[in-house]
């Protein structure tokens, strides 16, 4: 991990390959993935079970595509006491934390014989997508809590899980037992970019559903973006990002394990020091070099820390926050003596952990927002999935006669100053009353 100074024009380059390594997609991949949509859409459960059976597991049919309640049954069976008690403290504090986002309906009377208002009403069907990391082995159960949890806040009646079942043809029983405790509808034993568009499109078992969300490889991203438009999503995710601003107060072992904890995610992952203390920087450097010779996933950070890891050494905190706002983390570490006088220059960043004993993972677990973050440098522009993603708003409008008449003529003079001749038409045959 090399250090830079900056700015120069070398640390230049290297926040340059950090912004461009973005969202970008080969045309093969594409073209693949649009070929998997395509014959979801034609063959619906025929082509969901082909694709499973080839890449997932054999045992899989159309009759065993849907998760029973004796599975669910089972599965909870299979998992030890102490993690349902961790789950417990999970999902209260991230129920705790979504239902603060909660929007309600309103009505207001502006003016005499006017009212306006706005209806907040949750969508029909939300689909949730939850990687089967290394066969199902690794259970990705925060994905379930992350995606499952907002929506169920926001009122949504029919919430369906797809994940990849293991090689025997079963569900993980760590994620039914998330998905059962959180109330999730419905899973189904699919995943990658077909899964996606069964949920977006419909087949006979899975329902078609209004927003589907939920972190994928490539495939599952692409297959988000195609059917965009078709149904709402939670955002583009590019690959996993943290940016620390650490002062010379902070300790070198807990800034080295925060930045591995986003390397050993992918080869693209980004993992950036930023520092006004040589020392620290150097120190961080060492702790580092150490801490990922242990990792079991130690080939795949040290790619991602040999392209896409740096120390940036700026000569002030000021510096390092101007850095930060152009990056747009999706993750952002502020341990330095008094974080929380820093918050407010903090412009863009998709989360941020403030002082020495928040590193990014207790948000991705346990503290309450949600882990499903912008990335790429969107946190210019977007924001964490929320119970608004699984919401739609609907404006209300009444005028009485009286008030209709008070403004028709500001209307038709705007409508025929467009050149909408029959929009100031419908306001001009009332008047004649």
């Amino acid at each position: 991990m090399k250090i830079y100074q900056y700015p120069s024009k070398d640390a230049e380059k290297r926040v340059e390959k950090t912004i461009e390594r973005g969202l970008g997609f080969s045309k093969q991949d594409q073209k693949m993935v649009e070929l998997y949509l395509d014959d979801i859409k034609t063959r619906g459960d025929e082509a969901l079970v082909e694709y499973t059976n080839k890449f997932d597991s054999k045992k899989v049919t159309i009759d065993s595509l849907k998760v029973t309640p004796k599975e669910f049954d089972v599965a909870l069976k299979n998992v030890e006491a102490s993690f349902l008690k961790t789950l417990d403290r999970s999902v209260n504090q991230l129920e705790y934390f979504h239902l603060k986002q909660k929007e309600n309906s309103w009505i207001d009377t502006p003016r005499k014989g006017v009212m306006v208002g706005q209806l907040v009403k949750p969508v029909s069907a939300a689909g949730v997508y939850a990687p089967g990391a290394k066969g199902g082995k690794t259970p990705l159960v925060s994905s379930v809590l992350m995606g499952g949890i907002p929506a169920k806040t926001a009122g949504v009646s029919s919430i369906n899980l797809m994940t990849p079942p293991m090689e025997n043809g079963e569900i993980n029983p760590y994620i039914l037992a998330a998905a059962q405790r959180i109330g999730i509808t419905s899973v189904f034993k699919a995943g990658s970019a077909w899964a996606i568009g069964a949920l977006a499109y419909g087949t006979k078992t899975v329902p078609k559903v209004d927003v589907i969300v939920g972190p994928g490889n490539i495939y599952v991203t692409l297959a988000k973006k195609i059917v965009s438009g078709t149904v709402g999503i939670d955002m583009i995710a590019g690959p996993s990002e943290i940016l620390i601003i650490a002062d010379k107060h902070a300790d070198p072992e807990f800034l080295a394990a925060d930045l591995l904890s986003q390397a050993e995610h992918d080869v693209m992952a980004s993992s950036i020091l930023v520092t006004d203390s040589e020392g620290l920087a150097k120190d961080t450097i060492a702790a580092l070099e150490k801490q990922i010779e242990k990792l079991p996933r130690k080939d795949i950070a040290k790619q991602s820390i040999k392209h896409f890891g740096a120390v940036m050494l700026v000569p002030d905190i000021e510096t390092g926050i101007e850095l930060s706002n152009r990056l747009a983390p999706e993750h952002l570490e502020l341990i330095v003596k008094d974080p929380f006088d820093y918050i407010d220059r903090i412009q863009n960043a998709g989360a941020l952990f403030l002082g020495s004993y928040t590193p990014e993972a207790m948000g991705d677990y346990i503290a309450g927002p949600n882990h499903v973050l912008p990335t790429a440098g969107t946190a210019r522009f977007s924001s964490a999935l929320s119970v608004e993603h699984f919401t739609k708003k609907t404006s209300l409008i009444h005028y009485s006669k009286a008030a209709f008449k008070r403004e028709a003529d500001d209307v038709i003079r705007l409508a025929e100053t467009e050149g909408l001749t029959a929009h100031a038409n419908s306001v001009k045959i009332r008047k004649k009353e």
